[in-house]
């Protein structure tokens, strides 16, 4: 089952993935082990974040801004 059949099916059906292999496979039943579903209900809080990923909310903060400052560093 390729990524797009498996993440419609799964939106289709809300059942929870099972494929550890797919690369948008997360551990969160609530999403249906989904990051694109989880990332389709919008904006999150760093909180919700955290919880998608089963990670601190201040754990979240640094690595948003250790991107932040990647991307700035890439600009100059």
């Amino acid at each position: 089952m390729d990524e797009k059949t498996c993440f419609n099916f799964h939106v289709k059906h809300k059942l929870c993935c099972k494929n550890k292999n797919c690369r948008s496979w997360i551990e969160n039943p609530h999403n249906n082990n989904c990051v694109i579903i989880a990332a389709q209900t919008g904006p999150k809080t760093l909180q919700e974040i955290g919880e998608v990923f089963n990670i601190t909310r201040m754990r979240v903060c640094q690595i948003e801004k250790n991107i932040i400052k990647k991307l700035s560093n890439e600009l100059k």
